[in-house]
C-alpha cells in the first residue's frame, strides 16, 4: 500500500506530475519516428484486446492500493467498472468497440474531483500501462486522448 504523505509533498508531486506529463505527451510528437514498424493503430500498440484488459486489470488494482483514491472508488461495482473502462480504453484507442458507458460528465458529475486526485489516477493508469509493458509511446497516445476529457471529469 502506497504510504500517505504531507498535503504539501502531494501538492508538489502532483504538479510535477502534471507538468511532465504535459512535457512527455509533447515530447513524443516530435520523438515518434516515422516508418519504425511499429503499430500505426493505437488499438494494436496497446496490445489490442488483451493488452487493453491487461491495463485494465492493473488499474483496477492499482486503484485498490492507492489511499490517494481508493475512497473514491470504494462502493464502485469492480466489474461493471472493468467492463466499462475496457470499452472506453478500446473506444479511444480507436478499437473495434463501442463504448456503452455514461459521457464522462453524468459518470463523474457531483464527485467534485480535484488535480490531486485526478493526477493520482493518471499515475495508477501508468503505473498500470508499465505492469503491462505498454510501450511508453502508445503510453503517451492514450493519455494524450484521455487528457482531453479531464474538464469533463473535473467538472470544470
Amino acid at each position: 500500500m502506497k504510504a500517505k504523505e504531507p498535503l504539501n509533498i502531494m501538492t508538489a508531486k502532483a504538479t510535477l506530475t502534471a507538468l511532465a506529463l504535459a512535457t512527455v505527451l509533447t515530447l513524443s510528437a516530435c520523438a515518434m519516428p516515422q516508418g519504425s514498424g511499429a503499430p500505426s493503430s493505437l488499438y494494436q500498440a496497446l496490445g489490442a484486446q488483451q493488452g487493453i484488459e491487461q491495463i485494465a486489470d492493473n488499474f483496477i488494482m492499482e486503484i485498490a492500493y492507492d489511499p490517494r483514491v481508493f475512497d473514491r472508488f470504494a462502493d464502485s461495482n469492480v466489474e461493471r467498472f472493468r467492463e466499462k473502462i475496457i470499452e472506453h480504453f478500446c473506444f479511444i484507442a480507436d478499437g473495434p468497440c463501442e463504448y456503452t458507458g455514461d459521457s464522462m460528465v453524468l459518470t463523474h458529475r457531483g464527485m467534485d474531483i480535484n488535480s490531486a486526485e485526478f493526477n493520482a489516477v493518471v499515475e495508477d493508469l501508468i503505473d498500470a500501462m508499465d505492469k503491462a509493458g505498454t510501450p511508453v509511446s502508445a503510453q503517451n497516445r492514450l493519455l494524450e486522448r484521455l487528457a482531453a476529457l479531464r474538464p469533463e471529469i473535473m467538472g470544470i
